[in-house]
């Protein structure tokens, strides 16, 4: 095609569109559709929470799965509280009375589980006793052929705004449920959602015990559940931190959240021994390995980081955190460690009369990382969540192409995709995404997945109009403005001999295309002049075809998506502070007019990955816009464990908040047609293998400076 040509195309598609903007933005869509994105690492996390005898030396023999094998399982507490007792509180009482559990004390669990997408906090109560077994058995057997397992959800999920959010970190004092949950908006840009509440079990009334415009993490209730001790911004803001967050550590009553005062500067994940003695974890300002502290509070008169005392209780050399501790217990806590000689994340007992540990996750999975220990009243049993493996898993696949959360929205279904940059096809009958280190397309009922480039790439994105052709960008990811990375086309249909194209050879960073309505003309963005901008190309001959340039500064402007309708391209954009990592959306036309921003992230915010709805008239985004929720160093790693998928009208009205997790959500994509809010299972098996935090791979060294190992991923089962 000659340069005329692309030309003439350019401007028939302006004039065409912009007559019909103004009877289509009146016009109101019935359609229901569905939107699809990424959550890294998340499909291959399998957790299950495990526990070993504190005393026993630890053999695979005695480690015993408590959860179910099926759903992501996680942050447990071991409640003290009576079954016959919560059966008082609970409402339904059937559930809670199986046959057999009455048989011996059942070993009961409160924890996190993600099922349908959505977490919620549910209690578990496993029997052991088999009186009339003549072998013996597991503990997964008898759950299963003897139906000895109580599972019981703590709080109610209802559909609708508000009502769905991240639950984390919940404890069971008396007849109150203590927990993190992220359901309240706090209405400004990158601030956390995150709060501690309080929920009557009998009654499900609900209280808020954090303030209004502060933020609250992992919350621990004191033994006699007077006092509640959180990981608390206070009156900072979130500035972006993924490794120690500078929290500082809050007691409050836990009643009413009253009586609220801070008795330690910078510390995270307290635990209580006694109403006056709690643990944490802090970063050393000496010697800079993250260890583990004591704070011993004032019996008598008033309490204040003043009055507080600090000893520093595990020794430099290797970093400790999340500790556990247990009621009145003050000769033992349960800690994760990363020691410089492994690559992974292991629970160790630390003997506070000898000072010294005890390894008990190593000796049984020396390549599994194991999290958040936590100890049960009567100091007998360490519990953490883990990969459950091949042979601890319920079901023989429990690995998902795509995974259906509960939707805020009722006319659009929302979907987690195992794979990232995910597309539809014009039909929305497959899904085009990247696999790293190759491009994939998959029907969307999970058939007839294969692969249809074999090289690193990033993004995709379907041609409207002709039928079976992807594109995408090839090279390294991350890479600067020089660096080659170029817009390639794949003709998936032709089954002999799938071809791809190169449309772009000047050897510069290109990226990110997206199609016109017509499937003419692409929009990517280039670092071709030093700077990464926006520039319009022949959607068949590439650059040879003829060249737009579309924006122009010495800033990146990237990301970029054409609206159905033709009249917008949406795009990321750091130019209110360039090179700053802070990203914003933006609209323009295609002729360079209409400039204006749509979303604003906030001081040093994140908001990327526009994708248009199919009427044109919403954008769902990936974005920082709700600070983080948890602390990062409790989770698996994640470049930013805080990005979240939200949908906003043009006119930058109805921010809806889709998805809240702890983990990094990204690369959305609104798809034409409505799938079924049902899982679609994979054609891969179960992997279970994901990495531990990179920087806790940064090890001090004796004061000169840091070493660093090798982010390595686990084996499934150890």
């Amino acid at each position: 095609m000659k340069s005329t040509t692309f030309l003439t195309s350019l401007l028939s598609l302006l004039l065409t569109l912009f007559c019909a903007t103004a009877t289509a933005d009146h016009e109101t869509s019935t359609a229901s559709s569905s939107i699809i994105f990424t959550t890294l690492g998340k499909l291959d996390y399998a957790f299950d929470i495990f526990t070993l005898p504190a005393s026993d030396t630890p053999s695979v023999t005695n480690e015993i799965q408590i959860t179910d094998g099926t759903y992501l399982n996680f942050n447990g507490h071991f409640p003290s509280v009576s079954p016959s007792l919560l059966s008082f509180l609970l409402r339904d009482q059937a559930l809670i009375q199986p046959p057999g559990l009455h048989e011996s004390p059942p070993l009961q669990l409160i924890y996190v589980t993600e099922r349908n997408g959505s977490s919620n906090i549910y209690y578990d109560a496993v029997s052991f006793s088999n009186p009339t077994n003549t072998r013996s058995r597991t503990a997964l057997e008898l759950e299963v052929e003897f139906s000895t397992r109580v599972q019981v959800p703590l709080l109610e999920i209802k559909q609708g705004k508000s009502a769905i959010s991240m639950k984390d970190k919940p404890s069971l004092s008396g007849e109150y449920l203590i927990y993190v949950s992220t359901h309240e908006d706090t209405g400004k840009p990158r601030t956390s959602w995150a709060a501690v509440y309080s929920t009557e079990l009998r009654t499900g009334l609900t209280r808020r015990l954090t303030p209004y415009g502060i933020a609250d993490f992992s919350p621990a209730v004191s033994p006699s559940g007077v006092y509640t001790a959180v990981a608390s911004y206070a009156e900072k803001g979130w500035d972006g931190e993924v490794e120690i967050l500078t929290t500082d550590i809050y007691v409050f009553l836990t009643r009413d959240g009253t009586q609220r005062v801070k008795v330690v500067e910078n510390g995270g994940w307290p635990s209580w021994v006694d109403d006056f003695t709690l643990f944490f974890h802090r970063r050393s300002e000496e010697d800079n390995w993250i260890s583990v502290y004591k704070a011993i509070l004032p019996q008598n008169g008033p309490i204040s980081t003043g009055s507080v005392t600090i000893q520093r209780v595990t020794p430099p050399g290797l970093q400790a955190f999340t500790p556990a501790t247990s009621p009145g217990n003050k000769k033992f806590i349960a800690v994760a460690t990363r020691r410089p000689n492994s690559s992974y994340r292991h629970i160790e007992l630390f003997d506070l009369v000898k000072n010294e540990f005890s390894e008990l996750t190593r000796l049984i999975s020396p390549k599994t990382h194991h999290l958040n220990p936590f100890i049960s009243p009567d100091s007998t049993r360490v519990g953490y969540h883990k990969c459950r493996g091949d042979r601890n898993r319920k079901d023989k696949n429990t690995h998902l192409l795509l995974e259906n959360l509960r939707s805020p929205l009722p006319d659009i279904s929302l979907f987690r995709i195992d794979g990232s940059f995910p597309s539809f096809s014009p039909k929305g009958d497959r899904i085009a995404f990247v696999d790293f280190p190759g491009v994939y397309v998959v029907n969307r009922d999970g058939s007839n997945r294969r692969q249809i480039y074999p090289e690193t790439a990033f993004s995709t994105a379907w041609n409207p109009v002709h039928e079976g052709v992807v594109y995408s960008s090839t090279g390294p990811t991350f890479a600067s403005e020089s660096t080659e990375v170029d817009i390639i086309s794949i003709h998936v249909d032709d089954v002999d001999q799938i071809s791809s194209k190169k449309l772009t050879t000047n050897g510069k960073n290109n990226a990110f295309p997206s199609v016109s309505p017509d499937g003419k003309l692409v929009v990517f963005r280039s670092g071709r002049t030093g700077y990464k901008n926006l520039y319009i190309m022949d959607a068949f001959e590439g650059e040879k075809g003829g060249l737009h340039r579309l924006t122009e500064g010495p800033w990146t402007d990237t990301m970029c998506n054409w609206s159905p309708d033709g009249n917008w391209i949406a795009f990321a954009s750091d130019r209110d502070d360039p090179g700053s990592g802070s990203f914003e959306l933006y609209l323009i036309h295609p002729n360079g007019t209409g400039l204006r921003k749509l979303v604003q992230s906030g001081l040093g915010g994140r908001t990327n990955h526009p994708s248009f709805s199919p009427d044109g008239k919403s954008i769902v985004f990936t974005s920082d816009y709700g600070g983080i929720s948890a602390e990062p160093i409790s989770n698996p790693h994640h470049y930013q464990p805080y990005g979240e998928i939200f949908t906003i009208k043009l006119d930058g009205s109805d921010l809806k908040r889709l998805t809240h997790n702890s983990f990094e959500d990204g690369t959305p994509a609104w798809g034409p047609t409505y799938i079924r809010p049902v899982d679609v299972a994979s054609p891969k098996n179960e992997e279970c293998a994901f990495e531990d935090c990179h920087w806790l791979n940064k090890m001090p060294n004796q004061g000169l400076g840091f070493t660093f190992l090798e982010p390595t991923k686990p084996q499934c089962g150890g």
